[in-house]
C-alpha cells in the first residue's frame, strides 16, 4: 500500500513512531457491502431521508456496493508537519482558527481509484440511473475510507497524549480549493497514490478526499464537527433533507 515516508524532520519522525499498522484500507472496503452507514450514506447522497426504500433501489444499492468493492484500489498519503510549515494552507479564517493552537497538522488524501471513474463512465453510456446509485453509493464509500484514515490519525495522536481535531478539507468553510495543489504535493498524492487536480482543483479520481487534521497539547473546546462555518450551509440540500456531508443528523 502506498505510503508518504516521513520526512528527516524530527516532527515526522517522532509523529510515526510506534504508531502501529496504517489503516488497512482493502480490507475497510472489503466490508462496503455491509456497512449500513455506507447505505444509508448513499441513500443520503440520492435525497433520500427517513421515507421507505423500495425493494428495486434496495437491489441497486446492494449491486452498486458489490461493484464499487470489486472496482476500488484503495490507497493514501499522509504526511506531519510542524506549524511553520503548514501555513501554506491558511487561507481563510476559519482553517486559521481550527488549527490555532496546534503543535502539528496532519494532511492526508485517500482514494478509490481511476476504476470507479472507468465504471461510471460505462455506466453512463449503458445504464443511467445505475450510474446515479453508483456514483452515491462511491461518494459514501471514499467518505468512509476517509473516517477510517482520519480516525487512525486521531487514534496516533491521542497516543501520544495530543488532543486531535476533526478533519477539514479545502472547500470547506472559506477554505479555497486554490490550496489543492500545495495539500496534494506535500503528501506526494500523484506519486503515491495516482491522485492529480483538474485546471479548476477538482480531484482525479473523482472519488477520492483531501482533508486536514491538527493536534493540541490540550482539549479545544471549540471544534466541533458543525455545518456552522460551512459557506453553503444555508443552501445545502443535504441539510434541507436533516442530514450532513459527514453522515450525521441536523440538530
Amino acid at each position: 500500500m502506498p505510503w508518504r515516508s516521513p520526512s528527516a524532520a524530527t516532527l515526522d519522525r517522532d509523529a510515526h513512531a510506534g504508531a502501529g499498522p496504517a489503516p488497512d484500507l482493502d480490507a475497510l472496503v472489503a466490508t462496503l457491502a455491509a456497512d449500513a452507514h455506507v447505505r444509508e450514506q448513499a441513500l443520503a447522497f440520492l435525497g433520500h431521508t427517513d421515507q421507505e426504500v423500495g425493494d428495486t433501489l434496495a437491489r441497486r444499492i446492494d449491486e452498486a456496493c458489490s461493484m464499487v468493492t470489486g472496482d476500488a484500489r484503495p490507497s493514501f498519503a499522509v504526511r506531519t508537519l510542524a506549524p511553520a510549515e503548514a501555513g501554506f494552507l491558511l487561507e481563510g479564517a476559519d482553517i486559521a482558527r481550527h488549527l490555532e493552537g496546534a503543535i502539528e497538522v496532519s494532511l492526508f488524501v485517500v482514494t478509490l481509484g481511476l476504476g470507479i471513474d472507468r465504471r461510471l463512465r460505462l455506466l453512463g453510456s449503458t445504464d443511467p440511473l445505475g450510474q446515479v446509485v453508483y456514483d452515491a453509493t462511491a461518494s459514501a464509500a471514499v467518505e468512509r475510507l476517509a473516517d477510517g484514515v482520519e480516525a487512525w490519525l486521531r487514534a496516533r495522536m491521542r497516543g501520544r497524549g495530543l488532543h486531535p481535531s476533526w478533519r477539514f478539507s479545502p472547500g470547506y468553510g472559506d477554505l479555497p480549493l486554490a490550496v489543492q495543489p500545495r495539500l496534494l504535493a506535500a503528501v506526494d498524492a500523484w506519486r503515491l497514490c495516482g491522485v492529480h487536480l483538474t485546471d479548476s482543483y477538482l480531484m482525479v479520481p473523482t472519488k477520492s478526499v483531501s482533508a486536514i487534521v491538527g493536534a493540541h497539547e490540550r482539549p479545544q473546546p471549540g471544534i466541533a464537527d458543525s455545518c456552522s462555518i460551512c459557506s453553503l450551509a444555508g443552501v445545502c440540500q443535504m441539510r434541507s433533507r436533516g442530514v450532513t456531508c459527514r453522515g450525521g443528523r441536523v440538530s
